[in-house]
């Protein structure tokens, strides 16, 4: 039995959407403020009976307001003579639910015969739903109007009674139906259970139908155990406060606990639990004897006293050794320094608190880990209290983990997310068995975790752009299985099929975020670069000349923006705004003589200057299977810019085109603005700054090269040895990295083509940001 998947319906900006959760490890990314907390709290307060308390109406979608105040002034509005709709309809719509399906085997039917919405049912999926309703509208129809009226009374007979007609008006509770609930949800809703129909499973959330009755029971009770370790894990510096938030978490706390729940001998004591019990016993008796002759000069001064007379009870002192003592203190949990057990090291011990806040976060984390799979399995004593012992344990433990990143450098992120299922699974009856199933949910702003973890189980929230002025953003969750979970099939005949090239792509797509990084999961937008060139300076015309794209968090890839059509599936899933910055790679063609099977003649192409007219072709696939989707130079170069973006709007490439440029070889030859075609981004690069690379000197490699072709008597053959230049040349970085050395990057213009696709971006980051008016969309 597994958890399948989750609905969240109406929670936060959460309006509805679909969590499918991996069979072991699921992790939630995203960009900031895009819903991986909603979605961590929604399930903790449902599933959590002592969370759903903290239900409040902030929690509810802020959409949905319009319609719940709707419905207090309907109420408000009804007449004597007419009737209020009491019905809990038009509440559910708009009130927090989530649905929890469970994929179960036949085999476990006795775990789950109270959600059977059949009896046909012969395995698969069973759900639930858990929604925020009132308890009774006929009672909330009562006290609301009851509140309404009052305070309206109230304020009419105080303007009847004041005649300065100056007064600033007094609005009294309840202003509204959110103002009453505001400070009333509890007393009138809860959280009711329905039983869902498998039959009706498909990609949105069941409406209510008359055949859903009321649950009397929690409906997964029995069935899973939660547990949670939350963002704020309450560390601090060893001198602040001694809080209770600080104090618990610590290892000797949790170590406390832990004894107390599994191995405190005192309570239902076994045969292992004998031996300490008789040392404690002796050591209780020896401590008596103690007592009893430190006291006793004491004790005759008072009995000098005539107390205790002959009917008075005597004075007598009895000592208790509790085992859980002995470990509350500062220092019951000590770091050994030297790493040794030698008597002569026990000056060199530290208490906890002196640990860093990285291993104090990491030893907690992992220490919960281990006790909430102790307590689900219910080890040592814990299996023998009345309260378990007539309880089977839950077939499904659900280990909620929020942001484990906190304070652990890069490296302790990644060795914790290889390791926290493993330590959920040590267990005689869990390992690889399958009669109990233990699924992790993770949400984490940290791409090193992101990069350790099977892409199969991570789910993108994505946020939704706003379409119209004061619409709530809302988000969605992108099931990232379907870009990485397509395992390798063989090819038919030694041919690539489609769903061969589908399968080689997500293939890419993996092996290069491993390869790389993956901070694109968490990215407002991203710049895919074609070599370490861009990689080194497009940052630097954005930090120079783009002040509100360097205060947006942007990923750069440096991917070769020929290979960028292999991240396509991944880019458009995401459904963030993406510049491609990549070369014409002109080739020229040249016949060879021959002829293809259809007659028509073979070509052999080499790598050329771009020139308009001569016949050329474009290399870079993503220019001729993406966009403009376009083979023939001519064409590529002469499309407009709308052509060059694609997936509806939030892909762009910029590549260089037709750029008008000042030259002159001298300053007796008269300034005239002339065009040429550049070939790469280094070669744009000199064009778009002739005056710089002009006045270079004491330069070496590529960058001598293109500052002497900046010499030539004109532009063509300035544009002749810069291409030969590049073609000679694989050294392109050192060419950057001359330009960072030797002059102030500001100084630098941006070629045009990058210039347009930075200036794309900036807009296109701008309109998410402020949507168009009503008006606007509808016209």
């Amino acid at each position: 039995m597994k958890i399948a998947q989750i609905d969240i319906q109406n929670f936060r900006k959460l309006k509805s959407c679909r969590v499918e959760l991996a069979e072991t490890n699921t992790i939630l990314v995203g960009a900031n403020n895009s819903g991986k907390t909603s979605a961590m709290d929604a399930l903790i307060m449902f599933l959590k009976k002592s969370k759903r308390k903290e239900l409040s109406t902030t929690d509810i979608t802020l959409s949905n307001w319009g319609s719940i105040e709707q419905i207090g002034i309907d109420w408000s509005s009804v007449g004597e003579d007419q009737q209020p709709d009491l019905t809990r309809d038009a509440w559910r719509k708009l009130l927090p639910s989530i649905d929890v399906w469970l994929e179960v085997d036949e085999s476990q039917i006795h775990y789950v015969s109270h959600l059977l919405p059949t009896l046909d049912w012969n395995g698969g999926l069973l759900g639930a739903r858990l929604i925020l309703e009132p308890k009774n509208p006929e009672d909330l129809y009562k006290a609301y109007i009851s509140a309404r009226t009052a305070a309206q009374n109230t304020v009419a007979i105080r303007k009847a009674k004041n005649d300065n007609n100056n007064s600033p008006s007094l609005a009294l509770w309840p202003t509204s139906m959110r103002d009453f609930l505001k400070r009333n949800l509890h007393s009138y809703f809860t959280i009711n259970a329905y039983v869902l129909d498998p039959a009706l499973v498909n990609g949105t959330p069941q409406p209510f139908t008359e055949y859903m009755e009321e649950m009397d029971s929690d409906p997964f009770d029995g069935l899973f155990k939660i547990d949670i370790i939350n963002a704020q894990r309450g560390f601090s510096d060893p001198n602040s406060g001694e809080g209770i938030a600080n104090s618990d978490r610590r290892l000797s706390a949790q170590l406390r606990s832990y004894f107390d729940k599994h191995l405190n001998p005192n309570e239902l004591p076994e045969e292992s639990d004998l031996d300490a019990l008789e040392a404690m016993e002796a050591a209780r008796i020896a401590f008596d004897e103690k007592l009893k002759s430190s006291f006793s000069n004491a004790l005759g001064e008072l009995e000098g006293l005539n107390y205790p007379g002959f009917s008075d009870p005597q004075i007598l002192l009895s000592s208790k050794v509790n085992p859980l003592e002995g470990l509350n203190h500062e220092s019951a949990v000590q770091f050994n320094v030297l790493r040794d057990n030698a008597p002569s090291t026990e000056g060199f011990c530290l208490p906890e608190k002196y640990n860093g806040l990285g291993y104090q976060n990491l030893i907690s984390m992992i220490f919960n880990l281990i006790r909430f799979r102790d307590e689900w399995m219910r080890v040592g004593k814990a299996s023998k209290r009345e309260e378990n012992s007539s309880k089977p344990i839950e077939p499904i433990h659900l280990m909620l983990i929020e942001e484990p990143e906190a304070h652990l450098h890069a490296q302790v992120q990644q060795v914790f997310i290889k390791k926290a299922y493993s330590v959920l699974r040590a267990h005689s009856d869990l390992g690889e068995k399958k009669q109990f199933s233990t699924q992790m949910v993770v949400s984490t702003h940290s791409s090193h975790i992101t990069h350790e973890t099977d892409f199969t189980g991570l789910r993108y929230f994505r946020r939704n752009p706003l379409a119209i002025l004061r619409e709530v953003p809302c988000a969605s969750v992108v099931n990232m299985s379907t870009i990485f979970g397509i395992e390798r099939k063989r090819q038919t005949n030694g041919q690539d099929t489609e769903e061969q090239k589908r399968i080689e792509t997500a293939q890419f797509a993996t092996r290069y975020l491993r390869t790389t990084h993956c901070d694109l999961f968490f990215a407002d937008a991203a710049i895919l670069i074609e070599g370490p060139a861009e990689r080194m300076l497009v940052p630097h015309f954005i930090r120079n000349h783009y002040p509100e794209l360097d205060r947006s968090y942007i990923s750069l890839l440096e991917i070769g923006g020929s290979h960028a059509h292999r991240l396509r599936p991944l880019i458009e899933a995401l459904g963030i705004p993406v510049l491609i910055i990549t070369d014409l790679d002109s080739l020229a063609k040249k016949p060879t003589g021959e002829t293809d099977a259809n007659g028509d003649p073979k070509f052999k192409t080499k790598k050329a200057r771009p020139q308009i007219g001569q016949n050329q072709l474009t290399g870079n696939d993503t220019l001729k299977t993406w966009a403009p989707g376009k083979k023939d130079l001519d064409e590529v170069i002469g499309v407009s810019s709308v052509q060059k973006t694609a997936s509806c709007g939030k892909v762009r490439v910029a590549y260089p085109s037709i750029t008008s440029i000042v030259f002159a070889s001298s300053d007796e030859q008269p300034i005239t603005s002339e065009s040429a075609i550049p070939y790469t981004f280094e070669d744009a690069l000199v064009l778009a700054n002739i005056p710089f690379f002009k006045a270079m000197s004491d330069v070496t490699g590529l960058t001598k090269k293109m500052a002497d072709s900046t010499q030539k008597a004109t532009l063509e053959e300035a544009c002749d040895a810069m291409f030969d230049a590049l073609s000679n040349s694989a050294k392109k970085a050192e060419m950057a990295l001359d330009l960072l050395y030797s002059a102030d990057p500001s100084t630098l213009k941006s070629p045009c083509y990058i210039k347009e696709g930075l200036d794309w971006l900036k807009a296109t980051l701008e309109e998410l940001a402020q949507p168009k008016s009503t008006q606007e969309v509808s016209s």
